[in-house]
């Protein structure tokens, strides 16, 4: 499909810097293609509500690192220009891809140098020489720190990765480390927020389980490549960065009987509706997976197993746009969008949400 079709224009200031607090005070736009009207202005707090007894609710439970260092290249003798790395895929216990900006001054060999002093007791420097070098300013970095002491050196002086509409006007800050992580949170490898989950609360938990609701954990690492718009003219030449998930056999097992007992599968996000899809088969089946998906959804993919999806508001050409018109309609969703933005819907990570149904 042409990419322009997924385009529209958002006013700068709909582009929450903040989340709500408490997070589920969001706003939540109910759309239900076919239907008049097709959609509803509602809260996150109506969820339990707009759900029924016996549905599934799946959620990821990925933890964000805090995966952006800033540093500078050492060893040329001259004063050199602050390198910013964002980390991106774990390859070992001491490799990380990484885009790094300006990376057009880095060559292979190079030794980065992030952080000035540590907060315990080794080396004050974490030290990183570039071993290769790819196309869109993504690097390969091997650290001089391995396994668990590198993860808490990177701890130390990354900052949260906000998304790029974000860090463009304001730097990330500690309240972010708390912000930018939802509350199922657990296993380390996201380098961006599966930003669905970030309006839950345990109060908005234990409403939806005495409703009869049941919530289902699984893991998608969420990569960069997720704030990438497509950049080719036709949805055919876009190639996904394939991110890393995992689904349990006991959680397919029981998300199986939800669906045989008449129960509807809830996605919260556009990584687990795309970490189910890829565990299904053409039968419908959930089965156990481990493994890397680049599952890319666009109008006129046949969904398998998710019924309802909840998801926050997206980028123009972004393949989450894309995933969600697939979802609920092109068209829908373009009235759908154009009302948000009439209604002051607060958009992107730290946004309102969209709670959709298929047509």
């Amino acid at each position: 499909m042409r990419t322009d079709l997924f385009d529209f224009d958002l006013p700068p200031e709909r582009i929450a810097l903040r989340p709500a607090a408490p997070r589920d005070t969001a706003r939540l736009l109910v759309v239900r293609p076919g239907q008049t009207p097709e959609w509803d202005d509602r809260g996150v707090r109506d969820l339990p509500d707009l759900l029924r007894s016996g549905d599934a609710i799946v959620v990821n439970d990925t933890k964000v690192i805090p995966a952006r260092l800033r540093g500078r290249r050492v060893g040329r003798g001259a004063a050199e220009p602050m390198i910013e790395a964002t980390l991106h895929r774990r390859l070992d216990g001491s490799h990380w891809r990484a885009f790094v900006r300006p990376a057009k001054r880095l060559s292979p060999g190079d030794l980065l140098r992030f952080g000035s002093e540590g907060n315990i007791c080794f080396l004050g420097q974490l030290d990183a020489t570039v071993e290769a070098k790819g196309e869109g300013g993504e690097v390969t970095l091997a650290f001089a720190f391995h396994g668990p002491i590198l993860d808490q050196a990177i701890d130390e002086r990354g900052a949260m990765p906000l998304p790029p509409y974000i860090a463009a006007r304001r730097a990330p800050d500690e309240r972010d480390r708390g912000d930018y992580q939802t509350m199922f949170a657990q296993l380390e490898g996201s380098v961006a927020a599966p930003t669905a989950g970030l309006h839950f609360t345990e109060a908005l938990l234990a409403a939806l389980t005495a409703r009869g609701i049941t919530i289902h954990k699984t893991t998608l690492h969420v990569g960069a490549g997720t704030f990438l718009p497509v950049k080719v003219a036709d949805t055919d030449g876009h190639g996904m960065h394939a991110e890393h998930g995992s689904l349990s056999g006991e959680t397919a097992d029981a998300l199986n009987a939800v669906r045989r007992a008449g129960g509807r599968i809830i996605a919260v996000g556009s990584t687990s509706l795309r970490l189910l899809e890829s565990a299904s088969g053409e039968d419908g089946v959930i089965r156990a997976f481990q493994g890397e998906t680049a599952l890319f959804i666009t109008p006129g993919y046949r969904f398998r197993v998710v019924d309802v999806m909840m998801t926050n508001f997206h980028l123009p050409r972004s393949t989450l746009f894309m995933l969600a018109t697939a979802f609920s309609g092109l068209d829908v969703m373009q009235r759908a969008y154009g009302h948000a933005i009439q209604d002051d819907y607060r958009f992107y990570s730290y946004g309102d949400a969209c709670l959709l149904f298929r047509p």
